[in-house]
């Protein structure tokens, strides 16, 4: 099953995503949920009430829709509870690390990590607003994210596939001068990454994903997926990995999360950036193989499109802020 969610008559709509076409779910059923919070909210109550009714539009049952192409698509998951990200792809930190020519981190295999960032910074399709402070070194990461469908606490990763809803595309926007300022006093990232994450065009329910399952990375636990992951900035491939070289399972990196903490309907996860998923890691191993490569970063009007196998096409276009305020510019020495 295939969600959207997109934007009717000024109010957001939960729809069934078939054929290019979006059928509005309690339009298909009165009873099914309106928009993705409550069905979160109402997982395990309305989930096979939802598959029915999409399977009955799929079978030719009468529903009026709404073309895909011309909607206006927000986020799957509007307003999400919290945002993590992970850090699961051993391939990119491992280049990350020989660019700046430091050893590997030996404790990236033995525990999976993750950071907050901004839930309220969560955008579908479309513009992404940049200040021009985030055009010093702006970055895309591609990513794929889960959303958390039920109330969770001390899961064990053989468990953790079970609170899985659905998986995304994400983009994790990352403005690299303040973040690498900011990492200079060991805190993490936090005002690089949160101004825009980007999820989309759709969630995708484990079910559909069932033909691409492949077995998880030796001596690791949780569903794995052999899903193809691309982005292209304005027409240009510049990336291109795989979902199933993830390292640390989303189910691990759900345990993690979940230790003596609760985990919540609407969390949404990210996977980390896959390996060659962003200018920064592009950029280093360039430069590390010849002085002379002509780095890239994000500019006002660069169209970002990513796309993993089985989870859509998610396009954005970066516009800049009208304006010249740089905090960049307000240190004190």
């Amino acid at each position: 099953m295939k969600l959207v969610t997109y934007l009717k008559q000024g109010k957001e709509q939960l729809a069934f995503y078939i054929n290019n076409q979006l059928y509005d779910t309690n339009a298909a059923n009165i009873s099914l949920p309106a928009t993705m919070k409550e069905l979160l909210n109402n997982w395990e109550a309305s989930i096979s009430e939802m598959h029915k009714a999409n399977d009955a539009i799929k079978n030719g049952a009468a529903s009026e829709s709404t073309s895909f192409i011309n909607a206006d698509v927000l986020a799957p998951v509007p307003y999400p509870t919290s945002c993590r990200d992970g850090y699961a792809f051993r391939q990119h930190v491992a280049a990350a690390r020989r660019n700046r020519k430091v050893d590997m981190i030996a404790e990236f295999d033995q525990y999976p990590i993750f950071y907050f960032t901004n839930h309220n910074a969560i955008q579908g399709p479309g513009p992404i607003p940049c200040m021009p402070d985030h055009f010093q070194k702006l970055d895309f990461e591609l990513e794929a994210a889960i959303v958390i469908c039920k109330k969770g606490r001390n899961i064990k990763a053989e468990e953790a596939d079970q609170y899985i809803g659905g998986y995304m595309i994400m983009n994790d926007m990352s403005a690299r001068a303040l973040q690498m300022e900011e990492m200079l006093l060991n805190l993490g990232p936090a005002k690089g990454k949160d101004f825009s994450t980007v999820i989309g065009p759709m969630l995708v329910t484990p079910d559909e994903l069932e033909p691409y399952k492949i077995p998880a990375k030796p001596n690791h636990t949780g569903n794995a997926y052999n899903l193809k992951m691309t982005c292209n900035v304005n027409g240009v491939q510049v990336s291109e990995g795989n979902m199933g070289d993830m390292d640390w399972t989303f189910a691990e990196i759900i345990e993690r999360c979940a230790y003596g903490a609760d985990i919540l309907p609407g969390d949404v996860i990210g996977s980390g950036t896959v390996g060659t998923g962003c200018f920064l890691e592009l950029n280093g191993t360039g430069l590390l193989n010849d002085p002379n490569y002509k780095v890239q970063w994000l500019q006002p009007g660069d169209v970002v499109e990513m796309e993993i196998d089985g989870l859509g096409h998610l396009k954005n276009t970066i516009v800049a802020e009208n304006t010249d305020w740089s905090i960049l510019k307000l240190k004190k020495i």
